[in-house]
């Protein structure tokens, strides 16, 4: 069965586009794990424009699931994550100005750098996963870190999607295979959509979990949150 992460960054964005508690992050999210969902994710940016450094430390008192932190491990988010011990770390690369994530790491150039990181947070029982590209090299240089997880960076999928989905998903059966073969677990996220996650998960073998955001909620405001959560579900396990 693959997992259900829900990443509530625009939950925190709606919040705080107003300054006060509406729409309430801890609430919505744990209404997420009622509904069904097996995880959170939060992704912290130092400006803390949507999810704020509070909240990881709100969210891990009352999660029941997993929390699941991502983001570019400078010294600001490691001490984040080494107070809050979140169930799973993502790393990814973004730029502290990125609107959103738009790379994976190029893991044989930031190899030590990775390995360092990885061993600070396994060493306290945090599992970790590497953001890549859905290459072969970049999944390679990922196992030599010794992480546990890739997180398959999953945007080029969906914009191929539409024109050619057995092209687009091609390459991540690839990536996906040889992480298996390296003993790794599988992660994937971004831009995943109740119109493409089933052919994805169908076709990638091993994958563990999936993180959605910006599709989630957009696709809630139309058809309400519990149905929107039940609808990934069963894409996920039927």
């Amino acid at each position: 069965m693959t997992a259900l992460s829900v990443n509530v960054n625009k939950i925190a964005t709606l919040r705080n586009a107003r300054g006060g508690n509406v729409p309430d992050l801890i609430k919505c999210s744990l209404d997420i794990e009622r509904f069904g969902a097996q995880g959170i994710t939060i992704h912290p940016r130092p400006d803390e424009r949507h999810i704020r450094y509070q909240d990881a430390r709100d969210l891990k008192k009352v999660i029941q699931t997993e929390l699941n932190i991502e983001g570019n491990p400078n010294e600001k988010f490691i001490a984040l994550v080494d107070e809050v011990q979140p169930a799973q770390v993502t790393l990814v690369p973004d730029a502290v100005d990125a609107i959103t994530s738009d790379a994976g790491w190029d893991t044989i150039k930031n190899e030590a750098y990775l390995t360092k990181i990885v061993k600070h947070f396994k060493d306290q029982g945090i599992r970790t996963s590497i953001f890549v590209d859905p290459s072969i090299e970049m999944v390679e240089g990922a196992a030599k870190t010794g992480v546990d997880r890739i997180e398959l960076y999953t945007e080029a999928y969906a914009h191929q999607y539409p024109s050619d989905k057995q092209a687009a998903v091609a390459p991540y059966i690839k990536a996906a295979q040889k992480a298996l073969d390296l003993g790794l677990g599988i992660n994937a996220g971004h831009d995943l959509s109740l119109e493409n996650m089933r052919y994805f998960k169908d076709n990638v073998p091993g994958l563990l979990e999936v993180s959605i955001g910006h599709a989630l909620i957009s696709e809630s405001l139309y058809m309400g949150l519990e149905n929107v959560v039940n609808m990934y579900k069963s894409r996920l396990t039927d």
